[in-house]
């Protein structure tokens, strides 16, 4: 399941384009979709490394029964096994929501290089929404950190979601 994107024919002798946040982006948001067809909560995830998809994830907590299933940590475990190596410093993980403490501490052991995010997450948001794991001044690992990309659609997927769960109960 590594997406691969070839530069094609090379013209002028120009270095072939960085792929955009917002298209790494969208393929996390495919992953989101695949969670809300299972019926759990859409967030989805991948770890980008160059520019290949080594590690995809979305949300399985419902499907596996486990509370750690969260999108970001499926991801980073399929990458890690991709890479034979729990260290992703040459990595990016983008992430539809803004990461729990939970998943925030796992990147911080994985020692990503970098993290993107689409939405805040008001409730449990462990980057600055509720507290900050990352870059926090005790850790030994600093990370870059961009929020907000495509976060209103990324907010839109979940909202419905939770919209269509409140109108389903009684």
């Amino acid at each position: 399941m590594v997406l691969r994107l070839c530069a094609g024919e090379m013209t002028n002798d120009r270095p072939p384009t960085t792929v955009s946040d917002e298209f790494w982006m969208e393929e996390a948001l495919r992953a989101a979709r695949r969670a809300l067809e299972a019926g759990d909560v859409p967030v989805g995830a991948v770890v980008v490394c160059g520019d290949e998809i080594i590690g995809r994830g979305w949300n399985r907590n419902l499907a596996d029964t486990d509370p750690t299933a969260h999108a970001e940590i499926v991801a980073l475990r399929q990458a890690s096994a991709n890479l034979g190596n729990h260290r992703l410093g040459d990595c990016s993980l983008f992430a539809t929501i803004e990461p729990c403490a939970m998943c925030a501490g796992a990147l911080v052991h994985a020692r990503l290089r970098r993290l993107v995010y689409g939405a805040d997450d008001p409730k449990a948001g462990a980057i600055h929404s509720v507290m900050e794991v990352l870059n926090h001044p005790q850790l030994n690992h600093r990370m870059e950190v961009r929020g907000g990309v495509l976060a209103g659609r990324c907010a839109e997927v979940l909202q419905t979601f939770f919209r269509n769960r409140r109108a389903e109960s009684p």
